[in-house]
């Protein structure tokens, strides 16, 4: 995987409810969203492992736009993020995440489906990984996987997270049904 070398990331913490989350942008798009109320050194740590040597600076506006898109989001009042994102990963990884953005929402797909969906049918346990690495949790909907078995399943965020979001979108799916 290549290494983006001295590239400036932006940070800073999104409130909403009981969560916090810090999310970090770089000038081409959102590179993460951090796990609900996890300290600050998770994305330290992430960011000195996959942007060794660049800058962390700690700036509010820069992310305002990020921070707007997922607090819509979350209050039920946003169904798709516009702004880029810029993640990097391995071609695998790039894929198995390129497929989570195209899971619609309020729906769900198993591991097995991902696999078939990128032609790599074989590699469900591999998709896992490769959704377990996801950077920027939400905004690229890795929370929408759950078991073949229609069972919950591990997620970055926690599994209370994953239950939170699934059923934020079931509503408001079925709110959107209920006034046509």
């Amino acid at each position: 995987m290549a290494q983006q070398i001295n590239k400036t990331i932006y940070w800073s913490l999104v409130t909403h409810e009981d969560w916090n989350l810090y999310i970090a942008a770089t000038s081409e798009g959102l590179c993460y969203v951090g796990s609900p109320n996890q300290p600050v050194e998770e994305l330290f740590s992430w960011a000195g492992s996959r942007f060794p040597g660049s800058p962390l600076v700690e700036e509010d506006a820069a992310l305002q736009p990020y921070a707007k898109e997922l607090i819509e989001y979350l209050q039920g009042e946003r169904t798709q993020f516009t702004l880029p994102f810029d993640f990097h990963g391995t071609a695998f990884q790039m894929a198995v995440w390129n497929a989570l953005c195209d899971i619609p929402y309020g729906e769900t797909l198993s591991y097995s489906d991902i696999a078939n969906a990128i032609q790599k049918p074989a590699s469900v346990r591999a998709v896992g990984a490769a959704i377990g690495a996801n950077p920027i949790l939400v905004t690229v909907p890795c929370h929408r996987v759950i078991g073949k078995n229609g069972a919950m399943t591990g997620y970055r965020g926690g599994l209370d997270m994953k239950v939170k979001l699934l059923q934020l979108e079931k509503e408001s799916v079925a709110s959107v049904q209920y006034e046509k």
